[in-house]
Parts: C-alpha cells; structure tokens; sequence
C-alpha cells in the first residue's frame, strides 16, 4: 500500500512537472535585437525555467515601432505581453488604457535606486506604467585640447559658450563653434527642451497643461539659437542636421562644441577620428536664472493590459532591470543604465571612465511634456521652429505665439476632462 501511495502521487505529480513553460512576447527594435537575445533573454530563461521570452524583432526606426504597437492595441488585444517603451510613449499608452498598473509592486525604497527622472517619465496621473532599463541624456561635447591650449575652462553659460567659440574660430582652427541638430525632426525638440531649460522656461506644464512657448523665456532660447546661425557660429546648414551630420562634423575636427548623445564618446574616440582623445563632455550650458538641462531620452518596460501572464511578465521586468542585468548589458554595449550606483561601478568605470560624468548629466535632466498628445504637440514645435531658423525674415514672437496658441487648442480636450476628473 505505501509502495502504491508513493506512485500513485508521483502519477498526479506529473502534469505539473511537465507543465509546459509560460510564453511572453516582447517586441524589440532591430538595433537591439541580437543584443537583448544574447545578453539578456537566454540568461533570463536559464534562471526562469519556467518562462521563455518569444522576442520579435522590430523595426530600427523608434517611431515605426510605435505604429506597430498602437495599430496592435487599437486593433485588439496586444499580442505583446511586455511592452517596450520610448521615453515618451508611458503617457500615450496609459492614457488609451493599454498598460497595466504597476504601481502596487514597487516600493518607494525600490524606485530610489533609479535615476529620478527616469522613473518620472514612466508616470501619467500618479501612477507608474513603465520601469525603466536603460537611459540617455543630451550632452555638450567640448574639444578638450583646444580649450586648454587656449587657457579656457569648460563653458557654463551660453555667453561664454559663444565667447571661446568666437575666439577660437578666429584663429581657423575649427571651422565651427557650436554644432545642434535643427532639422524638422524629433530630435529639434529633444534639443530645444534643453535650451529652454537653460533660460528658465518651460513648454507645457505637465500639471496645468500651461503652454510656454510663446513666453519671454522661450524667445530668448530661439533667439538664441538664430544668433548662432546669423553670427558664423554655427553653420548654415544646421537647421537641416540630424544627429549623425553635426558627429561626422564634429569627429572631423570641425567644430569646438556639439550638442548630441551619449552614444558619440565611443565614436569620436574610435582609432581614425581625428578628435580621439581630444574630447570633454559637460552639463548643457544655461544663462541666468535658468539651469543646465539635459532632454531626457531612453527605453523601459511595461505590462500590456490585455496579458494574460502579468505574474510572469513583472518577474521578467524585474530580472531586466536588476543590477546584474543592466550591468551586463552596459558592459557588453556601452548604452546608459538607470540604475544611480552602476555609474559608479568599478568595471564599468573602467571600461567606460566619462561615466560618473554622465550621472552629474542625467540628474539634471528634463522631460518633454509627458502628456498623451505628445506626437502632435511635438509636431507643433517642430514646424514653427523650424520655419523660423531657417527664415530669417520670420519673426520669433509671432511664429512661437501660434505655435503656443496650437498646442493649447490641442490640449484643450485634455485639460477640460482632467478638471472633470
């Protein structure tokens, strides 16, 4: 009889034992695809027996990717279970009822060990819909040696960012001071942000949905970009560069000062550019009583609502974005985490010695306007911006005046149903 027992219970035992492995689904852009794969996804799967991560390859284009999501919710249940998401996509997604509520599995303790602004940007009306995995920031690149060799320190104001830019191009060395992307593009806003901040202003208020783009603040910073055409700084041309056309410049030896990301220190500094080991990083620079200002870029992770493993796809979220697994990945390439200390680690450190810079860089970041019209208030901008750096004969006050009176029609539906609520 105990013979029989024993079997008897290993029989019913059985199904669990060969119960098959839950399935979850993540959608990942090309450019990250091999990686996630290799560094994150097999070692999740070891430890996680129980769970495998059917990982899809996506476009290499960010705003592609989100078409596919939003054609995907809109058409019915998402057949992703984990969602990846811009920095800018939280308030879109939770706004249209997509995302599951995360914010009863996190402690406040547990929150504090990210960078604060990258939780931030996974909220919409008080409640968090994304955790962050990795970041990025805007940075002002500097060459070092020309600087020195000058006598200059590394500029703080925008004052003394066009003074050693003029001084400098005077003597031909460079042929530009300061290179910016203004291109009608997503990029002319992640970079305008930044100006904005460093004179004290400000594009929509998350709380009020106040629109400050046509306020004395904001004129100044497009003012202050037109300076930088009108006076030789910067080249005529850049109101038509993207990222990659204002690096490829600058690792040229072609410009003093470039606004851009964390991405090009591995680049310019690579055996061939004629920069490598010339180059400084810096906070953005500001003028009086604004601040330096680092547009706030990266990706996180979210729960769809429509999963039907939520269980399983919080323990994948949070094996992604543990210190091993964002350690890992930093090591292997080079991308930002979120967690504060790993800027401080000893072998990232090593590896990657601008780092601990970088911290100082993203603590002081901020956020486009975390709203769920952000695509077309973005648009907005990006129109009336770019028409008046390229058209000098357009005036500032007028052009941002309608930009700002558009984007408040826009958010005019949002600020009567938030009142309401």
């Amino acid at each position: 009889m105990l013979v029989a027992s024993v079997l008897l219970s290993q029989f019913w035992a059985l199904p669990a034992l060969t119960q098959p492995p839950v399935q979850l689904t993540l959608l990942m852009g090309a450019g990250e695809f091999a990686y996630w794969q290799e560094l994150l996804v097999k070692n999740f799967e070891l430890e996680n027996p129980d769970i495998q991560i059917e990982l899809i390859e996506g476009p290499l284009n960010s705003d592609l990717t989100e078409d596919l999501y939003t054609s995907a919710f809109i058409l019915g249940d998402s057949p992703y279970d984990l969602i990846n998401m811009d920095v800018i996509w939280a308030p879109k997604f939770a706004a249209a009822g997509w995302l599951l509520d995360l914010s009863d599995r996190v402690s406040k303790e547990y929150l504090n060990e990210f960078l604060d602004k990258a939780v931030d940007s996974g909220r919409y009306q008080g409640k968090l819909y994304r955790i962050p995995f990795r970041s990025d920031g805007g940075i002002l690149y500097y060459r070092q040696d020309l600087l020195e060799q000058a006598g200059f320190q590394e500029p703080k104001t925008f004052e003394q960012l066009v003074n050693i830019s003029q001084q400098l191009q005077e003597n031909h060395d460079p042929k530009w001071g300061y290179l910016w992307q203004g291109r009608q593009y997503e990029g002319l806003s992640a970079m305008f942000v930044e100006i904005l901040a460093g004179f004290g202003g400000f594009w929509v208020d998350p709380e009020t949905l106040e629109v400050g783009l046509d306020k004395p603040e904001a004129i100044k910073a497009v003012e202050f970009l037109r300076s930088t055409i009108k006076q030789g700084i910067s080249p005529p041309g850049v109101t038509t560069y993207q990222e990659e056309e204002t690096r490829l410049l600058f690792q040229n030896g072609d410009a003093v000062f470039l606004r851009n990301w964390p991405y090009v220190w591995s680049l310019a500094n690579q055996e061939g550019s004629k920069v490598k080991g010339k180059i400084g990083i810096s906070p953005m620079v500001h003028g009086p009583g604004g601040k330096a200002g680092a547009c706030l870029g990266g990706w996180g992770l979210g729960i769809a609502k429509s999963s039907k493993h939520p269980e399983e796809a919080w323990r994948a979220i949070e094996y992604f974005t543990s210190d091993k697994a964002q350690r890992r990945y930093t090591l292997e390439t080079g991308y930002l985490p979120t967690r504060r200390k790993l800027f401080a680690d000893p072998d990232i450190v090593a590896k990657y010695p601008h780092y601990p810079k970088l911290l100082e860089v993203l603590e002081g970041a901020v956020l486009r306007p975390p709203v769920p019209q952000y695509s077309q208030v973005s648009d907005i901008l990006q129109r009336y911006l770019n028409a008046v750096l390229t058209n000098p004969k357009l005036s500032a006050e007028k052009m941002m005046k309608a930009a700002a009176d558009q984007t408040r029609r826009l958010l005019s539906v949002e600020f009567r149903m938030k009142n309401e609520e």
